[in-house]
């Protein structure tokens, strides 16, 4: 039987499982830009949850990062949520062996579409329930709106981002699950020594970190004294930390989220 994942989200079973469990391939994600397989895993003889491999082997070469790194980063990303408590990006190991050779396994989230935390608006929409990005035109030049939500685990979302460079950030990327908590999945372009933050989320732009994120603020103060923890290093390279660090000293310094740099493209593309 195929359980939810929120069944087991929080259990060193699903970690076990997804490290070395036994991967079924149910099919390839197609619109993936990169070889993306969905998976079944046991978790135990009569239960099993879906899951997201992404081998190295289907990872398409990218100028701006080296070569057979990105599953890497994507399991830098999910413990570095996890060092700072956040929690938003879904359980992501190593696996040393799959049915396409060594890549990152990540909990497959079952979204619920009809809930929408990015979006564009039609012009004169009301805006009060969201954060306006920047405005646009659609296919017949009528003038749009890119908005997001304004929710709470969105903006831990936005810390994140922040700190590990996230050069993709896109509405797509952000789901809902049927207990409606939001989680942030795809990152594989991120901790990089160059300024790529590129996000849908500039809601919170130039504006204070709240006190809500006192926690996770307190978590990178702390890593500056001990040491970023060897789950979130040891994926990465020398350089790359250096520039997590010398990251994690500006937020911490300014104490506000970033702003759009103009010497790289802010927004994905696409949006969605």
């Amino acid at each position: 039987m195929i359980s939810s994942a929120s069944d087991w989200i929080h259990s060193e079973a699903l970690i076990q499982a997804l490290t070395s469990g036994e991967l079924e391939v149910e099919g390839r994600l197609i619109g993936a830009s990169n070889g993306t397989l969905r998976c079944v895993v046991p978790i135990t003889p009569v239960s099993s949850v879906r899951c997201v491999y992404k081998p190295v082997a289907g990872e398409r070469p990218l100028w701006d990062f080296p070569e057979g790194t990105l599953s890497k980063r994507e399991v830098a990303s999910y413990e570095m949520s996890e060092a700072l408590g956040l929690h938003v990006v879904p359980p992501t190991v190593w696996r040393t062996e799959g049915p396409v050779g060594p890549g990152m396994c990540q909990v497959w989230i079952d979204e619920v579409s009809e809930i929408q935390l990015v979006a564009v608006l039609p012009g004169g929409e009301d805006l009060t329930n969201w954060h306006h990005v920047f405005d646009g035109s659609d296919e017949s030049g009528g003038f749009v709106s890119l908005v997001h939500a304004r929710d709470a685990t969105l903006q831990m979302v936005a810390l994140l981002d922040a700190v590990i460079n996230n050069a993709d950030r896109k509405g797509g990327h952000l789901l809902v699950d049927e207990q409606q908590r939001v989680w942030a999945i795809d990152h594989g372009v991120s901790f990089s020594t160059e300024e790529k933050l590129r996000t849908v989320l500039w809601g919170w732009a130039g504006k204070a970190i709240p006190e809500d994120l006192a926690a996770p603020v307190a978590a990178l103060r702390e890593m500056l004294s001990t040491g970023i923890p060897e789950s979130v290093t040891g994926w990465l390279s020398t350089d790359e930390v250096e520039s997590l660090e010398i990251r994690i000293k500006r937020l911490l310094a300014d104490g506000t989220f970033p702003v759009p740099s103009s010497n790289w493209p802010a927004i994905p593309w696409p949006v969605f």
